[in-house]
């Protein structure tokens, strides 16, 4: 029983043994905990090989027209080229990999140089055509009712004191100096009559 244990421990563990500590077993090197490893791991990624100029040439003119794959690949080198020391990559790949990253393309280009303009216009037109189906709504609309005039609502006013309505704070208390029902201004023309529609 004893003798089994290692062979199935070996054969069937997620782990592996580190001098150090116990990861996963994922294939992958550890990340580096201290300066040894750090420099292990910069000598690992300084075997990777500096990226042609060719390919890099006009990269801010290319990258829109160049398909995703390529684009991704691109950029997948450049993230390899960046572990190393940065000391040891050329300038035009800092220059890329700054492009590529804060460049203006995608989300982040620039607008086209009339859209000022186009937008000014858009929203004059919006405003104009809305005034335009104002004017004909009002023009097409019925006159407004009688009640919207201010003699309607100075007689509204003396119906409530003759019912002796809100006789606390309302018309009818005393010295009451507010407008009442009075919103409208005064219409042109006698009163209306109490039969008037």
């Amino acid at each position: 029983m004893l003798r089994s244990l290692p062979r199935a421990a070996s054969g069937s563990a997620p782990f592996r043994v580190h001098p150090q500590r116990i990861q996963p077993n994922t294939g992958h090197l550890p990340a580096a905990t201290c300066p040894f490893e750090a420099r292990q791991d910069q000598r690992r990624y300084a075997g990777i090989h500096a990226i042609s100029n060719p390919t890099l040439a006009g990269i801010e003119k290319r990258w829109e027209g160049m398909p995703p794959q390529q684009q991704a690949d691109l950029w997948m080198a450049l993230r390899d080229r960046m572990k190393v020391n940065w000391h040891e990559m050329t300038l035009q790949e800092k220059k890329a990999a700054y492009w590529i990253a804060f460049g203006p393309h995608g989300p982040r280009s620039l607008p086209p140089p009339d859209e000022g303009k186009k937008i000014f216009w858009y929203t004059m037109l919006g405003v104009g055509v809305s005034g335009v189906i104002f004017l004909l709504i009002r023009t097409q609309s019925r006159p407004p009712p009688k009640t919207m005039t201010a003699q309607y609502q100075a007689m509204t006013n003396d119906y409530l004191k003759a019912q002796r309505t809100e006789p606390i704070t309302g018309v009818s208390s005393e010295g009451y100096k507010g407008k009442g029902m009075i919103q409208s201004k005064p219409r042109k023309g006698p009163p209306p009559d109490e039969d008037e529609e």
